[in-house]
């Protein structure tokens, strides 16, 4: 098990299953990471405080504090990403572990080579592309500062993940324009991203739900049935 240090990319893997965490290291490593990986929760924690990893792999049945828990923690005071890896497909899974600040999910099993990939993609986004943009923007009471990446409603901060400002500020880059999932998964997580366009409905989701979004009546963010979602007045 290798310790995260200065130089390479750091990535840490938090999974109790000693073999898969094992063949993920490997891979890892072979791609220049440096890497640490810990079965527990309450350490992965500790971990991401004292190490700052780039990426966390993060298993939700981990024992000590399970990994909505350790994912709730970390968001608390880190930005890293953090891709959520479950045992159990159902949609709930991946629902929690993305409301609390996950950026994504894989389902076991899977292929250590294509989790690889994933981070590699994950590390390529186009993430703070926005923040050399000066531009604010006011809508009705949501006031968005692409510069200072702050989020405002009725003058109250709105604690965003770094990934639900990129889609918050990819839909505004084009006010009134709909945009597709393929066009935000491109915008947000870049071309060569690859995996459920399903992603993007759920940042959608938890985005309305801390600008406190009417489903009924939207006025921030609207679904084009059929085709995307825009941001702006509804017309």
């Amino acid at each position: 098990m290798s310790a995260l240090q200065e130089g390479p990319m750091k990535i840490l893997v938090v999974d109790d299953e000693a073999p898969l965490v094992h063949l993920i290291e490997q891979y890892l490593l072979r791609e220049g990471f440096c890497v640490e990986a810990t079965g527990n929760g309450v350490h992965a924690v500790d971990i991401v405080r004292r190490a700052n990893p780039a990426v966390v792999i993060l298993d939700l049945g981990i024992p000590g504090m399970d990994g909505v828990e350790a994912c709730r923690r970390i968001r608390m005071f880190s930005d890293c990403y953090i891709i959520m890896l479950t045992a159990r497909a159902e949609e709930v899974d991946r629902l929690i572990g993305l409301s609390v600040g996950a950026d994504d999910y894989v389902t076991k099993p899977f292929s250590p080579r294509e989790l690889v990939l994933r981070v590699k993609a994950m590390l390529r986004r186009p993430r703070g592309a926005h923040a050399t943009n000066p531009d604010t923007y006011q809508l009705g009471d949501l006031h968005v500062d692409l510069a200072g990446r702050e989020v405002r409603l009725r003058g109250q901060p709105v604690d965003l993940t770094l990934t639900e400002f990129e889609v918050l500020a990819a839909l505004l880059s084009e006010p009134g324009v709909v945009l597709s999932r393929s066009a935000l998964i491109a915008k947000v997580w870049g071309d060569d991203w690859f995996g459920d366009h399903h992603l993007v409905d759920v940042h959608i989701g938890h985005l309305r739900r801390k600008l406190g979004e009417d489903p009924t009546n939207p006025r921030f963010i609207h679904t084009v049935r059929g085709i995307g979602y825009k941001a702006g007045p509804q017309r």
